[in-house]
């Protein structure tokens, strides 16, 4: 056990830091048990609530696990159907807790976690109406029937970014679809291009694939044309991009970015033979318009749109959109699987997408997530911090070192998301972190002081 008379830091922040810095080193092995509250007040000559906010940071930031009267213990056990990444993405959950922001001795009850990338729950809309409206049970219908409901189909089609798509199907969300799109046409050994920063599920969707990642740059307007150039003189077999709200840097594609990527792949040589992903998750409440290479490349683009931030995730749906000859694909090998989305979930899909007490909330929350991502990014840029213009929910963060952030942020009652998960091959100490702004629904300028703060943390010494 760690001997409380050989810690210094005596700020519940830097003692947080302390901590963390002894347990990334393998001075505090996973498992060990740390000394308690009472025993580090004692030793450092501070009060019990000081140390209780440095080990509730350091929960908070995943670095250790409190175990009641048993006592607080560095992490040791793995949700082992999470990848390393994934398992890195978020702050540790506080249940029940409310979106202000405290300080001092209130901050436990006052808890904000900015880490998740999930919608706001207040903003999306009731379902209740919908499941009203759609059928009273379950479809019986028959096994060979249609994948997706004709109605449903028919707004689908109406409300894509490109018109005539050729085929459209219904999959289990967006990831479903993207996994089932590179199982299609990615084989072993293929390489794939991908943003980076990016979202971590696709890095290892990719290496699920037994493919190899492509790193491809990003700027303020998307993916950089000369770094798909490149990426495409490695032959890869598919192109994963975000066109709208990307995750983790909150930029949405310009038109003409998109165009001039189409073009790349027009000109480059063996650019047409590869099949472009795109992934539109915050379709309904980016505030960019529609973007997609479709409208240049219709037989290489597959699209997907998804609705989980718009009407919440656990729904489980989403729409793919492409040539037929990838999209009929897709749906006989689903036909040997679940065969199709729950036709039920599909009707009260459809009821969400065209009754107006349904759409009209998505249209608000749009409105609001955007005043929310502008305040706090304004907020930030006063104080000397640039996050650029980001679109839909999460904004990219630079700070001095991701570690201390993360802590130092916890230190304050505020969760935020390490950057190193989003990055391909991240270099020790990775200056960003992920912030979900779009949940930040109060105390604007509190809350962006205690981020700037973080973002200033020094790094481990």
């Amino acid at each position: 056990m760690l001997a409380p008379d050989t810690l210094v830091e005596r700020t519940a922040a830097g003692l947080a830091a302390e901590i963390a810095r002894l347990v990334s080193d393998g001075t505090l092995p996973p498992g060990d048990r740390l000394p308690t509250v009472r025993q580090v007040a004692a030793a450092l000559e501070v009060s019990t609530g000081t140390v209780a906010t440095a080990w509730r940071a350091l929960a908070d930031a995943g670095v250790v696990l409190s175990r009641g009267r048993a006592g607080t213990f560095v992490r040791a056990e793995k949700r082992e159907w999470l990848s390393p990444r994934v398992q890195g993405m978020s702050a540790e959950r506080v249940p029940g807790a409310p979106r202000g922001l405290g300080t001092g001795r209130d901050v436990r009850a006052l808890r904000l976690d900015l880490s998740l990338g999930t919608p706001d729950p207040a903003m999306l809309p009731s379902i209740e109406r919908a499941l009203a409206l759609a059928r009273p049970r379950a479809d019986t219908g028959r096994y060979h029937d249609l994948p997706v409901l004709p109605d449903l189909h028919d707004v689908l089609r109406d409300q894509w970014p490109v018109r005539g798509v050729e085929a459209l199907t219904v999959v289990d969300g967006a990831l479903d679809g993207i996994s089932r799109t590179l199982d299609q046409v990615v084989r072993f050994g293929d390489r794939v291009a991908v943003e980076s920063p990016g979202f971590p599920y696709f890095f290892d969707l990719i290496e699920a694939a037994g493919a190899v990642p492509v790193m491809l740059e990003t700027d303020a307007d998307g993916v950089v044309p000369a770094s798909l150039a490149r990426a495409l003189a490695l032959g890869p077999s598919a192109v994963l991009l975000q066109p709208r709200a990307q995750n983790p840097t909150g930029v949405s594609m310009s038109a003409e970015r998109a165009r001039r990527l189409a073009n790349v792949l027009l000109s480059v040589p063996g650019g047409t033979r590869v099949t472009v992903i795109e992934d539109d998750h915050s379709a309904l409440i980016a505030s960019a318009p529609p973007v997609t290479l479709a409208l240049w490349l219709p037989g290489q683009v597959v699209h997907v749109r998804g609705f989980s931030k718009s009407h919440g995730p656990d729904l489980r749906i989403a729409a793919l959109g492409g040539p037929s000859a990838i999209v009929d694909r897709v749906v006989r090998r689903r036909m040997l699987g679940p065969g199709w989305t729950s036709r039920l979930l599909q009707s009260v899909l459809y009821e969400l997408l065209t009754d107006p007490r349904s759409t009209a909330p998505v249209r608000t929350a749009r409105l609001i997530y955007r005043d929310r991502l502008d305040r706090v990014a304004a907020s930030l840029r006063r104080l000397g911090i640039d996050v650029g213009d980001p679109d839909g929910i999460n904004l990219w963060m630079p700070v001095r070192d991701e570690r201390a952030a993360v802590v130092h942020a916890a230190a304050e009652g505020i969760g935020i998301a390490a950057g190193s998960p989003f990055v391909i091959d991240p270099a020790p100490g990775t200056g960003r972190v992920r912030v979900t702004a779009g949940s930040v629904v109060e105390n604007v300028r509190l809350v962006a002081e205690a981020l700037a703060r973080a973002a200033s943390a020094a790094p481990p010494v």
